[in-house]
């Protein structure tokens, strides 16, 4: 089985940067499709949809790394490879949250521009204190912003001195940074069943951080690491499983509570955007079947379907951050 999944090469051609372009390039064609475009300037436009689906990418990136961290045997037929690779999971949540703190920043300075309907450069220090300090959407971009933080503090501690943070505290601080941005927006203004809707939210977001970035890390860390990879994959399967099946019912319930007729679903743009979004999970429930048949059986490197999968997953994210920035 290790020669099936663990083959030299298998995701060479699957970069983290392709999927980032997939994710930014879906999240500005949905919005534009679902008609966000409307009332803003095309370079806000653009920069606010960009910014938010690189929040979000980094966000999932850091719960995927910690994640992998909490995965890893700490057996002592493997600790010293799991010592590595606790090593290099610290260096990249480093690199990688200090950008999710950058692009949070970034983010909220072209969120207020959209809000306002200016340019980037038009946009008044005053303007940009009221969106980030009175509303909902803007409290959550700077609650983003401490989770990002706190992240990449712990991950510095980590380097410094191994062991003084666990890896958990890292992987919680993760998922509530990837959770906010998304609470505080379009569940966040549901006009009925507040709580539900918000809490069915936060459920979504955070099986599918676990889901994406757990497959995403796993291909990036353990694509050439047959030991490793052989102890995490199954343990990381079963928990994708059940985070697909949150990702499904959590998703069908909050847009039962969101829409205000299933006609909805082909008439509006946010319907549109949920019909796409349903169609992606469903390819990636069959994929990651497909997968884990093909793992059991020891046949085409799995890998190669994984990453199939990490693309499709790129593609949904973006469709993901257009649809919290679109109204029903």
């Amino acid at each position: 089985m290790n020669r099936a999944i663990a083959r030299p090469g298998s995701v060479a051609w699957l970069p983290p940067a392709v999927w980032t372009g997939l994710a930014i390039a879906a999240a500005i064609l949905a919005s534009a499709l679902a008609g966000s475009l409307a009332g803003a300037p095309f370079a806000t436009f653009v920069g606010a949809a960009a910014a938010r689906s690189a929040i979000d990418l980094a966000a999932v990136g850091c719960v995927g790394l910690a994640l992998v961290g909490v995965l890893l045997p700490a057996r002592a037929a493997t600790l010293r490879q799991t010592v590595q690779l606790w090593d290099r999971v610290d260096a990249s949540l480093v690199a990688l949250s200090g950008g999710w703190v950058v692009l949070v920043l970034v983010g909220i300075v072209f969120r207020a521009a959209d809000a306002f309907g200016v340019q980037v450069t038009d946009l008044g220090g005053d303007q940009l204190m009221r969106w980030a300090t009175q509303l909902a959407a803007g409290r959550g971009m700077l609650l983003t912003a401490g989770c990002a933080a706190t992240v990449l503090g712990c991950a510095v501690a980590r380097r410094m001195r191994p062991g003084q943070v666990p890896i958990r505290v890292v992987l919680v601080a993760a998922i509530l940074g990837a959770l906010t941005p998304t609470v505080t927006g379009h569940a966040g203004s549901a006009s009925t069943d507040h709580q539900l809707a918000a809490t069915l939210v936060a459920m979504h977001v955070a099986a599918a951080a676990l889901w994406v970035g757990g497959l995403g890390a796993t291909l990036v860390l353990l694509a050439h690491r047959a030991t490793l990879l052989g102890a995490v994959l199954p343990r990381f399967s079963r928990l994708a499983g059940v985070c697909l099946g949150g990702v499904v019912l959590t998703g069908a319930l909050n847009a039962l509570i969101r829409l205000p007729t299933v006609a909805a679903l082909w008439t509006t743009g946010y319907g549109w955007l949920i019909v796409t979004k349903t169609i992606c999970v469903l390819l990636l429930g069959y994929l990651g079947l497909l997968a884990r048949r093909r793992l059991a059986a020891g046949r085409t490197p799995v890998l190669r379907w994984a990453g199939l999968e990490t693309m499709v997953m790129a593609v949904t994210l973006g469709v993901a951050a257009a649809l919290t920035q679109t109204a029903v």
